[in-house]
Parts: C-alpha cells; sequence; structure tokens
C-alpha cells in the first residue's frame, strides 16, 4: 500500500512494516518523540473546507454532534476541528503510547475531548451513538492487499453500528481498487455515497490523490447512485489513480442500476444482511427474494432459496419461521417455481416466514438428515427477530411428486443390489391449488428403474403409450370415463387414476420416439458436435460404431437405434439381470444393429483398440435372445480377423458408481483416471466425440475430472442441466469436424439425419459451453 506522510518522516515510516500490527506502531510513535504530530495523506488548510461543508449539515442539531475519529494516531485534525467550535469528540487508538501523548496534550487546552485506548474493529460504544465517523486512513491502514478484507469488514460493520441513522461516516483514502471495492459494496443498500477530491499543492511529478468518501446512513434497503463530485480534468497529480476510481464508480453504478431494476435478483446471503431487501430481522409483510444459502467452505453444499414474509395475518401463526424443503423432482411444478404458488405454500405452512430451499443434482445422494444438519446453521442467519428462547424452526418437506405408484418389480441382483422397477404417475397442481385441468388423456404414465443404494436418482424413466386395443369402441369408452377430476388430490375420483396405472401391463409400452430424460436429451443434442462427421458417414453408407457403457432401461440405444440408422450401437452392460429387466418391462431389443456385451466397461474399450466391430459375432443364449461374449478369448480371437467399415467413433459412459461415499455418483472413478481417457482418445484417432454423463457433488472432483479431461483432449465441451441431475461433457480430438460457433446449422444438419427429431425444448445444442 501507498501511504503519504506529506513528505516527511518516511525513513521512520518504513519502522512500521505491518501497518496492523500495535507493536509496531508503538514503536513508530516512540520513535518520533511525545508533541510530535503526523498527518496521513493531508494537512488541515486542505481538509478544512470539505470537512466543514460536510459537517454544517448538521448545523440545526438540537444537541451538540457526536464526532468519532478512530485509528487517531498524532494526527491534530481532531484539534482543528474543536477549535471550529465541534467539542464533543471521541478519539481511539490501539496504541497505548500515543493516546497517552495526546491526552497530555490536549488535557487543558481542549478539556472536553475523549481520549481511549481502543481496537476499532472491536469498539465499546452503544449502537448508533455517534453522528459522523471522521476516518483519516484507518481503512487503508487494515486493508493490506496480502492480508485480505478481514479487518476492514470488521471496522465497516463497527461503524455501521455505532453511527447514527442519518449520521455520516467520513473516509480519507487513497481509493486503491481493494479498498473502494470493499467501501461500494459494504455501503450498497441503504447508504448515500458522494466522492470528494482533496485539493493537493501544484506539483510537477504524479503524487496519491486523497480521496474523501462521504456515506450518509439512510432507510435500509435504499439504492442510491455513487456520485463522483469533483472535476476530474482538474486533478492532475495522478491522471492513472483518478481513472481507475472513475471505472470503479461507473462499474458500481451498474451493478446497483441492474439492483434498480426490480428484475428477480438471485441475492447472496450477505447481501441481504447488508441490507438489500430491508431489514432481515424484522418481518415485512409480502417480501420475497430469491438467495444462494450457503458458502464454499462453510457447509457442506449451496443451496437455491426463496424467502418469503407471509403477506396477510389474518390468525396467529404456529411458527415465526420455518424451512420447506422441495426436493429436485417437484422443484419444477408450478405450485413451487411461480411466485403465486409459493404464496399459496406460504399459507399452508402458518409460518410467518417461510424459507423456501431447493434441492438438485448437488443434493441427490445427502440424506434428508444430512440436508437438515446442513441447512440448521444456515436458516438461523434468516430467522427474524431476536427471540429470548431461541424459537425452534420446524422442517418441512414436499413428497416425491408421485400421485400413483405400481411397483412391477423388486429384484436383488448380486452386482448392483435391490433393483425397482415401477410404474408411476405425477401429481400436478394448477393455478388454483387443484388440478391441473388435464383430461384423461392427457394423463401422463411413466415407467422407471431404480436402483436402492441411489433412492434420490432414477436410472432410467421411459414415457408410457398405450398399445392399438383390439376393440377401438372399447378403447374409446375407456378414455371417456375418466375426467379431469380424477387428477386432484384428494377427489373421490382418484380411483379412476388407479384403474390406469394398475390396468394390465399388456396394454402399455415403452415410447422409444421419445425421451423422458433430458439428459439423454442433451446427450443427443452433443451429436451435432460432429454433425458434419456423421452426414458424411450416412452419405457414403458407413456406419458409425457407437459404444455405450451402461444400459439402464436401455432407452438411449433404443431410441439412437431408430433416430439415427448409420450407428452401429454396442452396449456394456456388466449387471446380467440389468439386460433382462430392461427387456421384459422396457421393450429392450436387439438386432444387427445394436447389441449387448456383458462385460467390464474399462476392458471393453481397451480391447476394442485392437478388435473391430463384434457385431457380426454372437454367442448363442438361448432360443430368442442372443449377447456377445467380449471377454470370450476365443470369440476375441475371431473378432480380431473381422472387417469393420467404421470411421467416425462414439463413445458415451452412462453407468453410475457403487461408492456413493466418493463423492462422484456418475460414472465410477475408473472411467475418469487418465489410463482410461488416453484408452477412449486411442480408440477414437480416426475422429470422433467422447461423452461422460457426470454426477458429482463436489466442485473439486468435477475440475479434476475437467483438467485430466483437458490434458487428454484437444477440444471439451459442457452441457450443465438446471432441471436434472447431470452435467454432460463432451471431448474430442478432432480438428476437422467440431461445431460450436455455429449452432443453428449444426443442428439442422442433425435434425435432417434424424427419423426421430426431439421437441424444440430439448434442443440443448445451444446451451453448451466450449471448455477447450
Amino acid at each position: 500500500m501507498a501511504k503519504g506522510g506529506g513528505g516527511e518522516g518516511l525513513e521512520i515510516l518504513e519502522t512500521l512494516g505491518d501497518f496492523t500490527s500495535k507493536e509496531n506502531w508503538d514503536k513508530f510513535f516512540t520513535l518520533r518523540g511525545a508533541g510530535d504530530s503526523f498527518e496521513w495523506y493531508a494537512e488541515w488548510p486542505a481538509l478544512r473546507d470539505p470537512l466543514l461543508a460536510e459537517l454544517s449539515s448538521f448545523s440545526a442539531a438540537d444537541t451538540p454532534i457526536q464526532i468519532l475519529v478512530p485509528g487517531c494516531g498524532s494526527s491534530r485534525v481532531s484539534e482543528y476541528l474543536y477549535d471550529a467550535g465541534f467539542r464533543q469528540i471521541t478519539n481511539i487508538d490501539f496504541s497505548k503510547v500515543v493516546v497517552s501523548d495526546m491526552l497530555r496534550r490536549n488535557v487543558r487546552s481542549r478539556p472536553e475531548m475523549r481520549w481511549r485506548v481502543m481496537d476499532m474493529t472491536d469498539m465499546q460504544f452503544a449502537d448508533e451513538f455517534f453522528d459522523v465517523i471522521l476516518d483519516k486512513g484507518g481503512l487503508d491502514a487494515l486493508m493490506e492487499p496480502e492480508l485480505g478484507s478481514k479487518l476492514g469488514k470488521k471496522l465497516l460493520k463497527e461503524v455501521k453500528r455505532v453511527l447514527k441513522s442519518g449520521g455520516k461516516y467520513l473516509c480519507l483514502t487513497l481509493a486503491e481498487s481493494h479498498v473502494q471495492g470493499l467501501l461500494f459494496s459494504e455501503f450498497r443498500f441503504g447508504w448515500n455515497t458522494s466522492i470528494y477530491a482533496i485539493p493537493h499543492r501544484p506539483c510537477n511529478k504524479p503524487t496519491f490523490q486523497t480521496f474523501m468518501v462521504a456515506v450518509v446512513k439512510e432507510k435500509l434497503g435504499a439504492l442510491n447512485p455513487v456520485r463522483s463530485l469533483f472535476d476530474h480534468s482538474a486533478v492532475n497529480c495522478n491522471a492513472k489513480q483518478v481513472f481507475a476510481l472513475n471505472n470503479a464508480v461507473e462499474g458500481e453504478n451498474k451493478i446497483r442500476g441492474n439492483y434498480s431494476t426490480g428484475a428477480d435478483i438471485l441475492y447472496s446471503l450477505e447481501d441481504l444482511q447488508l441490507g438489500a431487501k430491508g431489514n432481515l430481522k424484522e418481518l415485512l409483510p409480502g417480501r420475497r427474494c430469491q438467495l444462494i444459502l450457503g458458502e464454499q467452505g462453510s457447509c457442506l453444499y449451496s443451496y437455491k432459496t426463496v424467502l418469503l414474509d407471509a403477506r396477510q395475518q389474518p390468525d396467529p401463526f404456529l411458527y415465526h419461521c420455518g424451512v420447506f424443503i422441495v426436493p429436485k423432482s417437484r422443484a419444477y411444478e408450478w405450485l413451487f417455481t411461480s411466485e403465486e404458488g409459493q404464496w399459496l405454500v406460504v399459507e399452508s405452512s402458518k409460518a410467518a416466514r417461510l424459507i423456501m430451499v431447493f434441492l438438485d443434482s448437488r443434493h441427490t445422494h445427502a440424506s434428508m438428515d444430512d440436508i437438515q444438519k446442513d441447512l440448521s446453521p444456515l436458516v438461523k442467519n434468516l430467522a427474524p427477530g431476536n427471540p429470548e428462547d431461541e424459537a425452534r424452526i420446524p422442517f418441512m418437506m414436499a413428497n416425491d411428486g408421485v400421485k400413483q405408484r405400481n411397483i412391477l418389480q423388486k429384484v436383488t441382483s448380486t452386482i448392483t443390489g435391490p433393483i425397482i422397477v415401477e410404474d408411476v404417475i405425477y401429481e400436478a397442481v394448477d393455478g388454483d391449488g387443484d388440478n391441473t385441468g388435464l383430461t384423461s388423456s392427457d394423463t401422463k404414465m411413466f415407467r422407471r428403474l431404480t436402483f436402492e443404494r441411489s433412492l434420490g436418482l432414477v436410472q432410467s424413466e421411459a414415457l408410457l403409450i398405450r398399445e392399438p386395443q383390439s376393440n377401438p369402441v372399447e378403447s374409446v369408452g375407456k378414455k371417456s370415463s375418466l375426467s379431469s377430476k380424477s387428477r386432484k388430490k384428494g377427489g373421490k375420483k382418484i380411483s379412476d387414476s388407479s384403474k390406469l396405472i394398475n390396468g394390465s401391463r399388456s396394454t402399455w409400452k415403452v415410447d422409444h420416439s421419445c425421451l423422458a430424460s433430458s439428459y439423454h436429451s442433451g446427450i443427443v443434442s452433443g451429436f451435432a458436435l460432429i454433425a458434419s462427421a456423421l452426414e458424411i458417414a450416412a452419405s457414403s453408407e458407413k456406419k458409425v460404431r457407437t459404444i455405450i457403457v451402461g444400459l439402464g432401461a436401455g432407452l438411449l440405444p433404443m431410441f439412437l437405434h431408430g433416430c439415427l440408422p448409420f450407428l452401429e450401437i454396442e452396449v456394456v452392460e456388466l449387471d446380467p439381470l440389468i439386460l433382462d429387466l430392461a427387456r421384459k418391462y422396457f421393450g429392450f431389443t436387439e438386432d444387427k444393429r445394436l447389441k449387448v456385451h456383458i462385460d467390464d466397461g474399462i476392458q471393453f474399450i481397451r480391447n476394442a483398440n485392437i478388435v473391430p466391430s463384434p457385431l457380426d459375432t454372437k454367442h448363442k443364449v438361448d432360443d430368442s435372445k442372443t449377447v456377445s461374449q467380449s471377454h470370450d478369448g476365443e470369440v476375441m480371437k475371431s473378432l480380431a480377423n473381422g472387417n469393420s467399415n467404421t470411421e467416425s467413433k462414439i463413445v458415451i459412459i452412462d453407468a453410475d458408481s457403487s461408492d456413493l461415499s466418493s463423492g462422484l455418483a456418475c460414472p465410477p472413478a475408473d472411467f475418469v483416471e487418465e489410463s482410461f481417457l488416453l484408452s477412449v482418445k486411442t480408440f477414437l484417432s480416426g475422429g470422433g466425440l467422447f461423452i461422460i454423463n457426470l454426477v458429482s457433488r463436489s466442485p473439486a472432483i468435477r475440475e479434476m475430472i475437467v483438467s485430466r479431461m483437458k490434458v487428454v483432449f484437444s477440444h471439451l465441451f459442457s452441457l450443465e442441466l438446471e432441471e436434472d441431475v447431470n452435467e454432460i461433457l463432451f471431448a474430442s480430438s478432432s480438428e476437422a469436424f467440431i461445431h460450436i460457433d455455429h449452432y443453428p446449422e449444426a443442428w439442422t444438419q442433425l435434425k435432417n439425419m434424424m427419423r426421430v427429431h426431439l421437441p424444440e425444448r430439448q434442443m440443448l445444442m445451444q446451451k453448451i459451453n466450449c471448455l477447450k
């Protein structure tokens, strides 16, 4: 930090070193000797007019104004103010040496002036005690860049506490970037800020310009622009310094302008504590604001949160504050996403303040006990008032959104553990809080595959459609028997939807022309990155070898099989029971372009580097089904002699991890080791695309994976799905066919090759970001 001392005492000044050390200051003032004054930044003749002008606004006060000078040192500015008629001045400094010296110097000539040994970051004064706080270099001294802003924040917190409403904080500063940044952010809400330039003597060489930042304490929540009240052209001692300050003021005013637009801004907890939406400790009927709760390092997770203070209070509230947790599966329903729906939740909660917390991919594998323990200390910062007895903050939760559920099979695998196949119908709420208004023909049923080891994550979800009926008249009659009221929660006709879901399984089938999971849509959208390569393959009748590790219910390979006929798809699945369930319940079938290998995915990819496509070699399993056995040594030898037309290649990793304690839910950790990534790169050496479905609650793990992939691959892209539990990573080392700058053209090129088109809402290529 640059300091100025009126051109004197620079050698003594060098003895300070650390400006935050009490021992250094005691040594400094001892070396200067008793009775000697030292001025930071500016002398009284330069300060007199701007200071007296600011203090003149208190001239009509009925009682003498109380002035505080923190970090007073041996400056004589408080003596000059005393002599100008301001008698109620309190000076504090943590150096006992300088306080003793200043007290001896003034005790007789200025008897009403007070001197206290005190740390200005921990003041021993009552709240709202002072009318004016005059800080002459104190904040700058605490803001040494290498020390960070911790001490500066403590000082400003105390300033705001002890300053009266309507009072002024006058800060003399060099306005370096780290200091102005703290001043602007700390005094953003509920303060009026002006900046003056302190006059300098004419100078031939640049010297540091001193500024006075005058901050007035106004109504909490008020947002005013920062005003520069000086002629920039007249301040010529350090043009670079003035230019930087001017840019900072413009930037801050843009931020304040954005807040002033009235848009639904996502605040931080610090913003709210600084008064962005009024006094957080008081209930303000009708207040609603969105924020991110939880900072990295202070808790396990962060949470998207909406704070709502009840609009009407006709009856006594059951709770002064409550927490309502919205699970990921319901986070996009009208009841929770719309402002109107949120107010309905507030009314039903009977809480004066409701803190609505939305769970997402970061919380997928956390238990509700872990979530509640993590949230408990965070929500206390948002609770209103300071009750004598700390009131209990209840936790409430929406259910998983399933209205009707029919478990088709629950079976335990020696590899995967307990597996559940179920048909579900989701609840939905309309604007009246009752039903969606959908007719029975709009009622959608889904078939889900879940693993008990991670119940918060649906492995696969398929839309079900009715099989064609042998008697069309009877089919129409069944549909018309269901009314929209059958979807009303608690309605008398709920049994109709029970009939729908508990009917014969033979009347329903999986719709393989539809992708119910948005992350599957994201994977398919990423194919547009290599649209040109795919088009060349399709037009030349060459097959694109596509390896998918992880079968699930087989929904993605079945969609790709029907959508892009030039793909030669091989699915690698470790658990044969998963394949049986996919065939039995999800309509998964194989043919010459789609085969399943019961094998280890990593070993299969490594073998694929020396073995061409094995689709023409089969191992008989039973009379109706075949499955390639790539781990069979004899089969592998025969494959090595085969021929393949494949040039472009695609590898998709869509497998989950059995080790949830690692922080990496998908894929298993071995699939992101550098050795495996290099195997994939070798396999794709002729060009192609590597796709990973990534689910990790740890930013550090996510960054580690991204860093590894950047090292191995020339190109890396990311698609983060806000509404799902996934981030899709796309990697390639091909220089020829990557499309990232021409989204519309690439997507059109891909669509023209697709036999089944994704709905417009599922076309996600425009959300793909380039990481390398």
